[in-house]
């Protein structure tokens, strides 16, 4: 499988170490949270990677030419303005549609602010074998934003935490709440569908497919550990916690 990794937020939630950095070179033991993803996505074999870069971008590419790109074939999307997770993946669809690249080779959507033990191989078998056009790692958890699946674990829609309606694009007796890893398995065949322009969040045309018919699922990782590192207390908590785990 290829890979990409979201990279190019401007890690506000991260200031003051945000300030002269971009988010990906933010250190958690020593690594930075580039090298923790990319070694993630190494142990499973996948060798060929693209990264969305804005925030401080040169810094990035010069840090990957100095560690020979971690052993890895790494493309650059660079972004003058931020598309955001859906725009950001829609201008690097040339990387997934290679005419080498079978159509339903599936491919990797990775947050660069999430470390996790999820098995992004089995992961990618359980997309296959459900013929699904995207697979998103949920779990069982606290969030401010919730996604909405069905009893055959098919997206249904959205809800904030808070006391509003939630959004519903399929109707189903049983909506099962689930927080998103930020880690996704996608078909190519998503780019084609895609009608979206300019910045917007891959959740947008996730939840329009859904309301079609298409199979945007839910894999469920509860049995893995799973951290968000975007805000500065999760990262020092992440250090520490790393650190202690080295004595």
């Amino acid at each position: 499988m290829k890979a990409m990794v979201l990279a190019a937020g401007l890690g506000t939630r991260l200031r003051p170490l945000t300030d002269q950095r971009p988010k990906a070179m933010v250190e958690v033991a020593g690594r930075t949270l580039l090298e923790i993803t990319l070694s993630h996505l190494r142990s499973f074999g996948i060798r060929e990677v693209i990264i969305n870069v804005h925030h401080f971008a040169d810094m990035i590419v010069r840090y990957l030419e100095s560690n020979d790109n971690f052993g890895m074939r790494i493309a650059i999307s660079r972004e003058e303005v931020l598309l955001d997770t859906g725009g950001g993946l829609k201008k690097a669809a040339y990387f997934f549609l290679q005419k080498s690249v079978s159509a339903e080779e599936p491919f990797v959507l990775h947050n660069v602010d999430v470390i996790s033990t999820i098995d992004l191989r089995r992961m990618a078998q359980f997309h296959l074998e459900n013929r699904a056009l995207a697979t998103l790692a949920v779990q069982e958890r606290q969030t401010a934003r919730y996604l909405l699946f069905d009893d055959q674990l098919q997206l249904c829609g959205r809800k904030s935490a808070a006391n509003r309606e939630p959004e519903v694009v399929r109707h189903s007796p049983h909506l099962r709440p689930s927080a998103f890893s930020g880690i996704h398995v996608i078909s190519p065949r998503l780019f084609s569908l895609m009608t979206e322009e300019g910045a917007f969040s891959i959740i947008a045309p996730y939840l329009r497919l859904a309301a079609r018919g298409e199979r945007i699922l839910a894999f469920r990782a509860d049995e893995y550990q799973w951290r968000d590192l975007g805000r500065l207390d999760d990262v020092m908590k992440a250090d520490q916690d790393a650190k202690a785990a080295q004595l």
